[in-house]
């Protein structure tokens, strides 16, 4: 039986491109609801047919339902760079599933299965996508492009994510976050899933963060930073009040309390936490998002969709 369930997380993996093109062809579907009425689902422009030109790129699609001959136009640049990065630390592989739960009610599951949606929008728009994943390293880098086979090759990397980590990796997104930045020469769209956990003194640790996200926007580059969390325990501190012991996922520290004593202070700190990068990004022209495990991707997409039309 323990077989037959591995079997089918393995084989659950596998599904994740056809999960981000449902989910992405579930929302193409719902525009026209929203502010993007008129955005073509089709993804190429169209122009008219004349006479002499090839009959290679014409639209018998459209052929078909209007009479009249269109041809495809593609452009021989993709129309924008998106590089996504995704912080791997152990705090990302929380909370722990249950065998009943899908992979995309961890913080990780759910940044992998958003970069997975996100490339299947870039994909359909013609953009190319990069990908970068830090933990306590620099596991891995690769710059954007817009082929099926280098989009497979990432779609492979972000399955090889889900599985369980076996040793505990601490979060050096300063160190990394810099290193990425210098990666970038061309004009890009940086799209960042991380839960901001970083070890160090607060403040100067929070000083360090932000000059490294600064950094990411060096060369015009526009930065978006998904913020990802487990609401209920991780901002709402929701447990019930029987004697606890609280392990570091990454230093593995313990402390052991009463969940009730600490919630009002610890809700408390986290809302001041958030509204503080919440303003800091504000000011330093960074899109702040932050998103819960558990959610709709819609929140994510719609973001794309817009920070695109201002890329400009």
């Amino acid at each position: 039986m323990k077989i037959e369930s591995q079997i089918e997380k393995i084989s659950s993996f596998q599904h994740l491109e056809l999960l981000a093109n449902q989910v992405v062809e579930g929302f193409i579907s719902g525009m026209h609801k929203s502010p993007f009425h008129g955005f073509s689902a089709e993804f190429a422009e169209h122009k008219v047919y004349n006479a002499g030109e090839s009959t290679r790129h014409i639209d018998w699609k459209l052929f078909a339902k209007t009479d009249r001959l269109y041809t495809k136009r593609y452009e021989e640049e993709t129309n924008l760079r998106c590089h996504l990065i995704i912080d791997n630390s152990s705090s990302m592989h929380y909370p722990k599933l249950k065998d009943s739960q899908q992979f995309y009610e961890s913080k990780i599951g759910f940044s992998v299965l958003a970069s997975a949606v996100l490339m299947n929008l870039l994909k359909k728009q013609r953009d190319a996508v990069g990908l970068s994943v830090y933990s306590d390293t620099y596991e891995y880098y690769a710059p954007e492009k817009g082929s099926d086979r280098h989009h497979r090759m990432l779609i492979n990397k972000l399955e090889q994510l889900l599985v369980p980590q076996k040793a505990s990796k601490n979060t050096d997104t300063i160190t990394f976050l810099h290193q990425i930045a210098e990666k970038m020469h061309r004009r890009s769209m940086i799209v960042l899933f991380t839960d901001m956990f970083q070890s160090g003194p607060e403040t100067s640790g929070e000083q360090a963060l932000f000059n490294a996200l600064q950094h990411l926007k060096h060369n015009k580059h526009k930065v978006v930073l998904f913020h990802v969390i487990d609401s209920k325990t991780e901002l709402n501190f929701d447990f019930d009040n029987t004697p606890r012991k609280f392990i570091d996922v990454e230093t593995g520290d313990e402390v052991n309390i009463f969940a009730d004593n600490v919630k009002q202070e610890y809700e408390k700190m986290a809302e001041r936490y958030f509204k503080k990068l919440a303003l800091t990004c504000a000011q330093n022209k960074i899109k702040y998002v932050p998103v819960a495990v558990g959610e709709n991707f819609e929140k994510i997409l719609t973001t794309y969709l817009i920070e695109k039309q201002t890329f400009g």
